[in-house]
Protein backbone atom coordinates (compact mmCIF):
# COMPACT_ATOMS: atom_id res chain seq x y z
CA UNK A 1 0.00 0.00 0.00
CA UNK A 2 2.88 2.16 0.85
CA UNK A 3 4.32 1.91 -2.67
CA UNK A 4 0.92 2.33 -4.11
CA UNK A 5 0.79 5.70 -2.50
CA UNK A 6 4.17 6.91 -3.24
CA UNK A 7 4.04 6.23 -6.70
CA UNK A 8 0.76 8.33 -6.94
CA UNK A 9 2.16 10.74 -5.45
CA UNK A 10 5.14 10.58 -8.06
CA UNK A 11 2.69 11.14 -10.67
CA UNK A 12 0.89 14.02 -9.09
CA UNK A 13 4.39 15.89 -8.75
CA UNK A 14 5.15 14.84 -12.18
CA UNK A 15 1.54 16.18 -13.57
CA UNK A 16 2.16 19.65 -11.41
CA UNK A 17 5.04 20.31 -12.53
CA UNK A 18 4.13 20.07 -16.43
CA UNK A 19 0.81 21.95 -15.36
CA UNK A 20 2.79 24.96 -13.89
CA UNK A 21 5.64 24.84 -16.56
CA UNK A 22 3.07 25.26 -19.18
CA UNK A 23 0.84 28.05 -16.74
CA UNK A 24 4.70 30.20 -16.58
CA UNK A 25 5.46 29.58 -20.25
CA UNK A 26 1.77 30.51 -21.94
CA UNK A 27 1.44 33.61 -19.37
CA UNK A 28 5.23 35.09 -19.81
CA UNK A 29 6.81 33.36 -23.19
CA UNK A 30 4.76 32.10 -25.93
CA UNK A 31 0.78 31.57 -26.22
CA UNK A 32 -0.98 30.71 -29.43
CA UNK A 33 -3.26 33.11 -31.48
CA UNK A 34 -6.17 31.86 -33.84
CA UNK A 35 -5.94 34.92 -36.71
CA UNK A 36 -9.39 36.25 -36.98
CA UNK A 37 -10.39 38.17 -40.20
CA UNK A 38 -9.06 39.76 -43.30
CA UNK A 39 -7.49 42.50 -42.20
CA UNK A 40 -4.01 41.18 -42.16
CA UNK A 41 -4.06 39.16 -45.95
CA UNK A 42 -2.47 38.23 -48.09
CA UNK A 43 0.39 38.08 -45.30
CA UNK A 44 -2.06 36.11 -42.25
CA UNK A 45 -5.42 35.08 -43.47
CA UNK A 46 -8.26 34.09 -41.17
CA UNK A 47 -7.59 30.69 -39.28
CA UNK A 48 -3.84 31.08 -39.60
CA UNK A 49 -2.47 29.43 -36.14
CA UNK A 50 0.51 31.57 -34.70
CA UNK A 51 3.12 31.69 -31.94
CA UNK A 52 3.12 34.94 -29.94
CA UNK A 53 7.01 35.87 -27.99
CA UNK A 54 5.75 37.54 -25.23
CA UNK A 55 9.07 37.74 -23.89
CA UNK A 56 11.17 40.12 -26.18
CA UNK A 57 9.28 42.87 -25.33
CA UNK A 58 10.48 42.86 -21.74
CA UNK A 59 14.05 44.10 -23.47
CA UNK A 60 13.50 46.30 -26.14
CA UNK A 61 10.33 48.13 -27.61
CA UNK A 62 8.49 46.89 -30.72
CA UNK A 63 10.41 48.20 -33.91
CA UNK A 64 8.47 49.60 -37.17
CA UNK A 65 7.46 46.68 -39.77
CA UNK A 66 6.77 44.25 -36.50
CA UNK A 67 3.54 42.07 -36.94
CA UNK A 68 2.01 42.29 -32.84
CA UNK A 69 -1.01 41.23 -30.97
CA UNK A 70 -2.53 43.24 -28.64
CA UNK A 71 -5.77 44.22 -26.74
CA UNK A 72 -7.79 46.64 -28.92
CA UNK A 73 -7.70 49.25 -26.48
CA UNK A 74 -11.75 50.06 -26.54
CA UNK A 75 -12.27 46.72 -25.32
CA UNK A 76 -9.29 45.03 -23.61
CA UNK A 77 -10.57 41.55 -24.37
CA UNK A 78 -10.55 41.41 -27.86
CA UNK A 79 -7.61 40.60 -29.30
CA UNK A 80 -5.98 42.13 -32.58
CA UNK A 81 -3.55 41.48 -34.90
CA UNK A 82 -1.52 44.71 -36.89
CA UNK A 83 1.87 45.86 -38.10
CA UNK A 84 3.80 48.54 -36.34
CA UNK A 85 4.11 51.60 -38.77
CA UNK A 86 4.76 54.60 -36.20
CA UNK A 87 7.02 54.60 -33.68
CA UNK A 88 7.05 56.80 -30.05
CA UNK A 89 7.92 60.69 -30.92
CA UNK A 90 7.71 60.31 -34.81
CA UNK A 91 5.28 62.29 -37.22
CA UNK A 92 2.76 59.66 -38.91
CA UNK A 93 1.22 61.27 -42.21
CA UNK A 94 -1.51 59.10 -44.48
CA UNK A 95 -2.19 61.22 -47.27
CA UNK A 96 -2.44 60.37 -51.18
CA UNK A 97 -2.54 56.78 -50.69
CA UNK A 98 0.83 56.47 -48.80
CA UNK A 99 1.78 56.38 -45.75
CA UNK A 100 4.68 59.06 -44.70
CA UNK A 101 7.22 59.23 -41.44
CA UNK A 102 9.29 61.71 -39.84
CA UNK A 103 11.32 61.52 -37.21
CA UNK A 104 10.74 62.58 -33.77
CA UNK A 105 13.54 65.41 -34.16
CA UNK A 106 12.42 66.79 -37.37
CA UNK A 107 8.30 66.54 -37.92
CA UNK A 108 8.77 68.19 -41.57
CA UNK A 109 11.03 65.76 -42.67
CA UNK A 110 8.59 63.05 -43.75
CA UNK A 111 9.62 60.18 -46.00
CA UNK A 112 7.27 57.71 -47.36
CA UNK A 113 7.92 54.15 -46.33
CA UNK A 114 8.44 51.62 -48.88
CA UNK A 115 6.67 48.45 -47.27
CA UNK A 116 7.60 45.48 -49.73
CA UNK A 117 5.26 42.75 -47.65
CA UNK A 118 2.23 44.76 -49.35
CA UNK A 119 1.08 44.36 -53.35
CA UNK A 120 2.76 47.14 -54.80
CA UNK A 121 -0.04 48.68 -56.29
CA UNK A 122 -2.03 48.86 -52.62
CA UNK A 123 -2.85 52.48 -52.03
CA UNK A 124 -3.56 52.93 -48.07
CA UNK A 125 -6.89 54.74 -47.66
CA UNK A 126 -7.55 57.45 -45.49
CA UNK A 127 -5.90 60.69 -43.85
CA UNK A 128 -4.02 60.81 -40.54
CA UNK A 129 -1.15 63.73 -39.62
CA UNK A 130 -0.19 62.60 -35.85
CA UNK A 131 2.71 62.95 -33.63
CA UNK A 132 2.66 60.12 -31.64
CA UNK A 133 3.20 60.34 -27.90
CA UNK A 134 5.91 58.47 -25.76
CA UNK A 135 4.40 54.57 -25.92
CA UNK A 136 2.28 55.20 -28.12
CA UNK A 137 2.26 53.53 -31.61
CA UNK A 138 0.68 54.14 -35.01
CA UNK A 139 -0.82 49.71 -36.22
CA UNK A 140 -2.36 49.45 -39.60
CA UNK A 141 -3.34 46.19 -40.95
CA UNK A 142 -1.73 44.86 -44.37
CA UNK A 143 -5.12 44.76 -46.43
CA UNK A 144 -5.40 48.23 -45.96
CA UNK A 145 -8.73 48.66 -47.06
CA UNK A 146 -10.45 46.16 -45.02
CA UNK A 147 -8.75 46.85 -41.54
CA UNK A 148 -10.23 48.39 -38.50
CA UNK A 149 -6.61 49.81 -37.52
CA UNK A 150 -4.96 53.39 -35.97
CA UNK A 151 -6.35 55.28 -38.80
CA UNK A 152 -10.18 54.38 -37.30
CA UNK A 153 -9.47 54.52 -33.19
CA UNK A 154 -6.24 55.87 -32.84
CA UNK A 155 -3.17 54.88 -31.13
CA UNK A 156 -2.20 52.35 -29.57
CA UNK A 157 -0.42 52.58 -25.80
CA UNK A 158 2.71 50.23 -25.23
CA UNK A 159 0.43 48.79 -22.06
CA UNK A 160 -1.81 47.21 -24.38
CA UNK A 161 0.64 45.06 -26.46
CA UNK A 162 0.43 41.60 -26.01
CA UNK A 163 3.90 40.62 -28.35
CA UNK A 164 5.47 39.90 -31.46
CA UNK A 165 4.39 37.31 -34.20
CA UNK A 166 7.31 34.99 -34.63
CA UNK A 167 5.96 31.99 -36.03
CA UNK A 168 2.73 30.91 -38.36
CA UNK A 169 2.25 27.08 -37.47
CA UNK A 170 -1.31 26.18 -39.51
CA UNK A 171 -1.49 26.09 -42.27
CA UNK A 172 1.37 23.49 -42.24
CA UNK A 173 2.25 24.48 -46.12
CA UNK A 174 3.21 28.29 -44.89
CA UNK A 175 5.00 27.14 -41.42
CA UNK A 176 8.22 28.92 -40.82
CA UNK A 177 9.31 32.00 -38.87
CA UNK A 178 7.78 35.92 -39.58
CA UNK A 179 10.91 38.06 -41.44
CA UNK A 180 10.88 41.37 -40.02
CA UNK A 181 11.18 44.12 -42.89
CA UNK A 182 13.76 46.30 -42.87
CA UNK A 183 13.06 50.25 -44.03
Amino acid sequence: MRDFIAGIWEILEVVLIALLTVFFIRSFIMQPFLVSGASMEPNFEDGNYLLIDEATYYFREPARGEVIVFHYPADKSSFFIKRVIGLPGERVVIESGSVKIAPKNAPEDLRIIDELYLDQNLLTSGHADIILQDNEYFVLGDNRSNSFDSRNWGTLSEDNIVGLVRLKLFPFSEFGTIAIPSY
